[in-house]
């Protein structure tokens, strides 16, 4: 602890010295019954606030006893009105003489980013083309029409029933990178906008779960390819990843599946189930147990409304048989795209490095092409996306 505090401008009363704090003591406190973090040199103890956290609780824990500055920017439009829930929670301020960046984190690397962010502000580069995500939207919805007419022109024989279910797949592959971009609040200037149009995306169009994707995607940029915090490299015991988890399991002598051959069995297990299995179990059983009925009910709505287009084609058992086939093209499209820039970088513990240093670790880019930037939802750009 350390002195603070002085008489604010145009008071009358003495106000009590603001508490400093060294990064020694602000790190101790990162557990889930105790969650301080700093944001600009203030100190805010989330520890009650984090179960009400609208992103989740697991995200802003995983900055506990860090400087999430850069985090909480990246994560939050109206730094205003965000600003109004931190308030109460501020307790304290670094000591003057510790510097702003906890555990060695680089502050030149740290300003030259913020630095770039500025310029790219400044150049309007995260203006929003309404007319690109308006032509996005159509083709999907384009793809749907022209399923339906397939089966309705040609009939439910196997050649139009392959050809309409990898149309569908396409149009589902591409309604999953039009709600990433709502997801991540990019396309509209008020949030609230934003999350609207995302659940009619990932509800009514994919029959998932908004809030199920927030939580799990938004832990992901928050700290990319980490263990213990990042769900997209949790595999289960089905795969091990990088360099540290391989020598975890030798030594605790886990062996749940024969991990040297899991470059072959990798095919047969990770890119058929994920979507069809995994996630669908995974996103149906969230709705259900953290009651989101809103969610819950914009799923419902893209189950009827395929039910009712294609039970008349196949049947009840054939449309759920369909779907599951649609689901299993989508996932191949998906675990490809998906991993072609993260599981090639590094993946291990927290090193607590800069924001800017931990996002191009877990990172890197796919080239440039109209092809490449259509097949991928522009995640090709993973480097700038991040």
């Amino acid at each position: 602890m350390g002195k603070g505090g002085n008489q604010g401008e145009g008071s009358t009363e003495l106000q009590a010295p603001m508490p400093t704090f060294r990064w020694e003591e602000i790190q101790k406190h990162n557990l889930r019954t105790d969650r301080w973090l700093v944001i600009d040199r203030k100190v805010y103890n989330v520890t009650k606030w984090s179960q009400r956290h609208p992103g989740g609780h697991r995200v802003i824990g995983h900055y506990s006893g860090e400087d999430a500055t850069d985090a909480f920017r990246a994560f939050h439009l109206d730094l205003d009105f965000v600003g109004k829930f931190l308030k109460p929670l501020l307790i304290g301020e670094l000591a003057p003489e510790e510097p702003s960046l906890d555990r060695g984190k680089s502050s030149q690397i740290t300003e030259d980013f913020r630095a770039l962010k500025k310029t790219a502000e400044d150049m309007n580069l995260f203006k929003t083309n309404h007319l690109f995500f308006f032509l996005l939207l159509s083709h999907i919805i384009v793809m749907e029409s022209i399923a339906w007419f397939i089966l309705s022109y040609f009939g439910n024989g196997w050649i139009p029933t392959v050809i309409t279910a990898f149309v569908l797949a396409t149009s589902q592959a591409q309604a999953g990178w039009l709600q990433h971009d709502y997801g991540h609040l990019s396309v509209y200037k008020k949030s609230i906008w934003n999350h609207i149009v995302h659940k009619f995306v990932i509800g009514h169009l994919k029959g998932a779960s908004a809030n199920w994707w927030n939580h799990r995607h938004f832990q992901h940029h928050a700290k990319p390819n980490i263990f213990h915090k990042d769900p997209d490299i949790k595999s289960l015991h089905v795969f091990v990843l990088g360099e540290w988890q391989p020598l975890e399991y030798g030594k605790k002598k886990l062996k749940y599946l024969p991990y040297n051959h899991q470059h072959e069995y990798f095919f047969l297990i990770g890119p058929p189930l994920l979507i069809p299995m995994y996630f669908q179990y995974q996103i149906i059983m969230t709705m259900i147990r953290r009651r989101d009925w809103v969610d819950l009910a914009w799923a419902i709505s893209y189950y009827a409304r395929f039910f009712y287009t294609y039970i008349p084609f196949y049947g009840i058992l054939g449309a759920l048989v369909f779907l599951n086939f649609i689901r299993f093209l989508e996932s191949h499209w998906f675990v490809w795209v998906t991993q072609m820039n993260h599981i090639v970088m590094e993946i291990d513990l927290d090193h607590y490095r800069d924001w800017f240093s931990s996002q191009l670790a877990a990172t890197c880019n796919v080239e440039q092409s109209f092809f490449n930037d259509w097949f991928s939802g522009h995640l090709n750009f993973q480097i700038e996306h991040q």
